[in-house]
């Protein structure tokens, strides 16, 4: 089992920036693709970013792209996702994901294990 901890959200003017953490914990691998999605009210869960397990290769949407950067540091199982130029089109529940395979996914049916979400709420 893999427990994935999310943390970092909160309120934040439009403009402004936020960096979420996701810290992973149990049979944790390095190899595993972990991404972020998110969830705005009456919404899908959508893709965010993802980064590989083998070569660190990072995926965005491409409303992220430019503005979202993911990272993740293996001697601390934590991922993060830096978040700047937010939008009040960010606000969601942000969710960390760990899948067993190195290959980023942006299906969300894809991940066997989830966090419990950490709320962004952006105001314009």
């Amino acid at each position: 089992q893999v427990q994935l901890v999310e943390s970092g959200g909160g309120l934040v003017q439009a403009g402004g920036s936020l960096r979420l953490s996701c810290a992973a914990s149990g049979r944790t691998r390095s190899s595993y693709a972990m991404s972020w999605f998110r969830q705005a009210p009456g919404k899908e869960r959508e893709f965010v970013a993802g980064i590989s397990g083998d070569t660190g290769r990072t995926d965005y949407t491409d409303s992220m792209k430019g503005r979202f950067t993911i990272s993740r540091d293996n001697a601390k199982n934590t991922v993060y996702l830096q978040m700047n130029s937010l939008k009040a089109e960010d606000t969601a529940v942000y969710y960390c994901a760990a899948r067993i395979v190195p290959g980023v996914s942006t299906s969300w049916y894809s991940y066997g294990y989830w966090g419990q979400g950490t709320q962004v709420t952006v105001s314009s």
